[in-house]
């Protein structure tokens, strides 16, 4: 049987990272079955254990406004439409057959979520990504969320025939692997936390944007009204302005409250071992966080603008919050987990959902649109 040729364009492959992790998840999967010839196009890579091939694409970083332009440029040079059944990016280049989406469009990003002027650098971006899109060839767009396509329609006239949303997936066995107990006393032990407490986890690298002074507020309201015993604490994860966070708990008067535990490589022992997750976004195109604390059996708090609302039914296994939400409204569903059997009950139907949504999922919804993709060019299937 003969494989089908693919080729894969990642900037960096192997890489933390949503996009790269999608990336090579997928990748890695597909490159392990028989009915595909994978070979990555990348400028910098950490092979997996699948049988790829890989190429480089180079990238000029300075001037700035060059990177992704030299990028899209140098992938258009090296990779021949004629050598491949499929050119699958993940990144905004010039040519391609399938375009994975991450983020919303870069003009959107930068004037609704940062609130900005575009610069030099955002029109090259805007400016790659408006050819890419707008170009017949480019036959199927696949948004991670239904977030990211909303704003696409906004922006460009594209038939909705020509997008699928995939939703990026979970490896469930980084969480069914490790024991939840002994996470839990592991975890509570090196922060000199108590069995007691009711572990609130915030998971992020950009606190602002994830809204960290939201949920201090919140706590501060909850302690307000008189919970002082709940024993709620917000187990910071991942790194940001440390000092500003402290320094806003201490005048709310809950500085005991917050614990930053910086950026770990053990991150699934930290879900394991709290209670609720919480991030009430200002914007995420989607929040693999969210998908990974619910594998983790934990109720989830998030707003409209987190594109993971997808996956969740407002109190079924969570909250979805409005768009701009107050203290008072994430303090009431703070008060409301509060409860066990409120966190149990949602935990265990969070846990449900991400079960369905495995990278091997994704990985056989990719590889349905890659044999759709060969009878939309003409090919005979593999």
């Amino acid at each position: 049987m003969v494989s089908m040729k693919i080729a894969v364009v990642i900037p960096k492959y192997g890489f933390v990272g949503g996009a790269e992790s999608f990336a090579y998840q997928v990748t890695e999967r597909l490159a392990e079955r028989n009915d595909f010839d994978i070979h990555v196009f990348a400028n910098k890579w950490l092979p997996g254990p699948a049988p790829i091939k890989f190429h480089n694409i180079p990238k000029i970083t300075f001037p700035r406004f060059l990177r992704q332009i030299s990028f899209a440029y140098f992938s258009k040079m090296r990779i021949r439409p004629h050598d491949f059944d499929i050119v699958h990016s993940h990144d905004r280049i010039f040519r391609m057959d399938l375009f994975t989406m991450h983020g919303i469009p870069h003009k959107t990003w930068i004037r609704e979520a940062r609130g900005k002027r575009l610069s030099l650098f955002d029109r090259s971006v805007a400016w790659v990504e408006e050819r890419a899109l707008n170009r017949p060839e480019t036959l199927m767009i696949l948004p991670v969320s239904n977030l990211v396509k909303d704003k696409l329609l906004r922006l460009y006239d594209i038939p909705e025939s020509r997008i699928r949303v995939i939703h990026p997936g979970v490896a469930i066995e980084r969480f069914s692997a490790l024991d939840r107990d002994a996470c839990r006393q592991e975890v509570l032990g090196r922060h000199g936390l108590s069995q007691g407490d009711i572990i609130a986890l915030f998971v992020g690298m950009n606190f602002e944007i994830k809204r960290l002074a939201l949920v201090l507020e919140a706590v501060a309201e909850l302690v307000g009204r008189g919970d002082r015993n709940s024993g709620l604490k917000v187990l910071v994860v991942g790194k940001g302005k440390k000092e500003r966070y402290l320094n806003m708990a201490r005048k709310l008067g809950i500085v005991e409250r917050i614990i930053f535990a910086g950026v770990t490589r053990e991150v699934e022992k930290y879900y394991l071992a709290s209670d609720i997750f919480v991030m009430p976004s200002v914007f995420d195109t989607f929040g693999i966080t969210v998908l990974e604390a619910m594998a983790a059996g934990l109720p989830v708090i998030i707003t409209k603008k987190v594109g993971a609302r997808d996956l969740i039914n407002h109190g079924i296994q969570g909250f979805v919050l409005e768009e701009n939400p107050s203290a008072s409204d994430l303090c009431e569903k703070f008060s409301f987990l509060l409860e066990k059997e409120n966190r149990i009950r949602m935990g265990e139907q969070a846990k449900q959902v991400a079960l369905r949504y495995t990278w091997d999922t994704t990985a056989d919804q990719v590889a349905e649109v890659y044999q759709g993709l060969l009878v939309d060019k003409g090919l005979d299937s593999p």
